[in-house]
């Protein structure tokens, strides 16, 4: 009964993608996207000799799921350099961004889940170690790797009460971790979790691999020159990963402080949102104009005319690509990161805290142990308003004990956290996963 409900949902998955797509881009990107995508797979094999090194398949639902395996991916390429990769992707969010930038030698997206496209990819791949990040779980894909036997291990999962697992109706999520020979899971709470449906064996505490990816991204920082010339000696906020309703709260205090700068990135760059964050921030420059305007071209001044009083200067920079965020966290003063007044909740708290600078987010936030964790340490501070949010920030900038004592407690909470990749690492060498 439960696989029959679960095989409507994916047809009526499948459904609504087509239907959506006719008008929606990234339903498009999703259909598109696995046009080809058998004569894709049929190149990973080809040619090979019979004592080729192994095939790693990692899978990541998004792009955040990607920074969260990638210390993991770029760690097996070092340690076994002639293991081939495949990176697979079920959103289009991640596989359009890492497509030509990955580290891994094949990226491609996944194939909707059914038993005869879960036998046909893992026949024509042929991998020899999978991994899947965090959450996603596909039944006929999992349950055709245990059945082939191929090592199957889940990286920073994360397990809540009300998640189906933990249900009277959750049978069918459980065949789906019996598929997993080892769990690494983040936390304590999700370890007791799944010992109360009897997994115990097989799962191990190891962390976030996320602590690990950003400290490697902060360790090798390199300067932004037109970011650091926009800064200049000014104190600066960051906004991160914001929405409308972040930027809804930062605008009045970036109008009436032009003594401060502001960068903001959003999280949606597309053309409509980006004027809508020109119209809040009335002394703003998008990114992809700043260089024009640090080096304006001479121009002659008209005789007898009298010149137009100066204009002030842009203090709000609007980042209009994807990808500079997490290297823009190390020019803050403060730090803000958003999607803590969305349903959804915070964005990655962990880009800015590591490099110990304060974190300011929404309300929103509980279901990230890592955003909770960083306000218990102190190296976070929850707003409420727009009031709220410019008293904090006055409180940072003129309280010099408070601000160091923040970003002590931030950079400490990353750095304490790291070395989840190290223990991966470890159980793949151990059980020669990789190795004959």
């Amino acid at each position: 009964m439960h696989l029959f409900i679960y095989n409507i949902f994916l047809f009526l998955y499948t459904v609504g993608i087509r239907i959506t797509a006719l008008w929606n881009p990234k339903a498009r990107k999703w259909r598109n996207g696995r046009k080809d995508i058998w004569t894709e797979l049929k190149t990973i094999r080809a040619g090979e000799p019979e004592n080729g090194g192994p095939l790693v398949w990692m899978h990541c639902s998004s792009l955040g799921e990607f920074e969260q395996g990638r210390p993991v991916l770029e760690a097996i390429k070092q340690q076994y350099p002639t293991a081939k990769t495949l990176l697979t992707f079920f959103s289009p969010s991640g596989y359009e961004v890492r497509k030509n930038n990955s580290g891994a030698d094949f990226v491609m997206y996944l194939p909707m889940d059914s038993k005869a496209n879960a036998r046909k990819f893992i026949s024509l791949v042929q991998p020899n170690l999978v991994i899947w990040i965090k959450y996603e779980y596909w039944f006929y894909y999992l349950t055709e790797l245990k059945k082939k036997q191929v090592p199957l291990l889940l990286v920073s999962g994360i397990f809540r009460p009300d998640q189906p697992f933990f249900k009277w109706y959750g049978r069918l999520h459980w065949y789906m971790l019996e598929s997993f020979n080892h769990l690494f899971v983040q936390t304590d709470t999700s370890k007791e979790l799944l010992r109360t449906i009897g997994f115990t064996n097989n799962v191990s505490v190891s962390g976030d691999t996320r602590f690990d990816r950003v400290v490697q991204i902060a360790e090798q920082f390199k300067p932004i020159d037109l970011v650091e010339q926009f800064c200049g000696n000014s104190k600066v906020i960051v906004a991160g990963s914001t929405w409308t309703e972040d930027e809804e709260e930062l605008d009045h205090y970036a109008n009436t402080h032009s003594d401060i700068k502001f960068i903001i990135a959003p999280h949606e760059i597309h053309e409509e949102h980006l004027k809508e964050i020109e119209k809040l921030f009335k002394h703003s420059i998008r990114f992809s104009k700043l260089a024009a305007h640090l080096s304006p071209s001479p121009r002659p001044v008209a005789r007898n005319k009298q010149l137009p009083s100066e204009k002030q200067e842009p203090n709000t920079l609007i980042i209009d690509n994807i990808g500079m965020l997490s290297k823009l966290y190390k020019y803050a003063t403060i730090t803000y990161i958003g999607g803590g007044f969305g349903d959804d909740g915070v964005h990655n708290v962990l880009e800015a805290a590591v490099y110990g600078k304060p974190v300011v987010h929404g309300p929103v936030y509980e279901k990230y142990i890592e955003a909770v964790e960083l306000v218990q340490a102190g190296g976070a501070l929850v707003i409420n308003t727009a009031l709220e949010l410019e008293k904090t920030c006055n409180d940072l900038l003129t309280d010099t004990d408070s601000y160091q004592v923040s970003c002590q407690a931030a950079r400490n909470y990353v750095y304490n956290k790291k070395g989840a990749t190290e223990k991966i690492m470890q159980y793949i060498q151990e059980n020669r996963l990789l190795t004959s």
